[in-house]
């Protein structure tokens, strides 16, 4: 039977990548954004289901998770990827509209999708799937002045600590990978300068965001009775290891 996986913030970057990933390995992928052109992009011509829509808006993501349904009859993996990040500056100098866009995506988005899927995989005959949520390196440790995308990636530890605990007795794992460095347009700047610890800027190592997409893949593929509760996964010299 053809496995089935929803991946949010697919028009591009990571989203990106992992769809085109689980497309060439014979899923059934649905792509889930707020561009449809950028969905069909991503697509290149395969066949995948395109489901635009807007993360923050719970009727909207209700609709996709049921057409997703309606196509497929079952859901095996949610990979929760949609995010942004705002400009780097000092916290009184972050605009509270700045802080409310970062949050709305980043957690609201991330908690109703996850809600979404929790609910058809706890619902389905055989019960059960997985969620992947997509954390960050800062999740562990900040960037200078990155208070909203910090805060909103702590947060998302916190989603998958409970959902890998709540989703036990409904044959549902949860897991999140942490990423580095992966080269995409929203960490093309690393590989121009970045702003560390001591105020100076310094060049980034980086790596391809294929190597991302094959470790979803490779969490996606375990059975359900085993889990990765964190994977990180990073550009090698990257200030991580050492950082500050």
């Amino acid at each position: 039977m053809t496995r089935t996986i929803l991946i949010t913030g697919a028009g591009s970057g990571i989203g990106r990548a992992t769809a085109r990933a689980f497309l060439a390995d014979g899923w059934a992928v649905g792509l889930l954004g707020r561009r449809r052109e950028a969905l069909e992009e991503t697509a290149s011509g395969a066949k995948a289901l395109i489901l635009p829509a807007d993360v923050t808006i719970p009727a909207e993501v209700d609709a996709a998770f049921d057409r997703a349904m309606r196509e497929w009859g079952r859901l095996d993996v949610l990979f929760n990827n949609a995010g942004i990040s705002a400009k780097a500056a000092p916290i009184d100098e972050i605009a509270v509209a700045d802080w409310l866009d970062v949050q709305n995506t980043n957690i609201t988005g991330a908690f109703l999708c996850a809600r979404a899927a929790f609910g058809r995989m706890r619902a389905q005959s055989p019960q059960g799937g997985r969620i992947i949520n997509n954390g960050s390196i800062s999740a562990h440790v900040p960037r200078p002045g990155s208070a909203p995308y910090t805060m909103s990636k702590h947060a998302v530890t916190g989603l998958t600590r409970t959902l890998a605990l709540d989703g036990r007795r409904f044959n549902i794992a949860c897991g999140q990978i942490d990423i580095g460095n992966a080269l995409t347009e929203m960490a093309a700047g690393f590989t121009k300068g970045v702003t560390q610890a001591d105020g100076s800027v310094k060049v980034e190592a980086v790596m391809d965001v294929v190597h991302v997409a094959q470790a979803v893949l490779h969490m996606a593929r375990l059975p359900l009775e085993v889990n990765v509760p964190f994977m990180t996964i990073m550009a090698r010299d990257m200030p991580y290891i050492g950082r500050g």
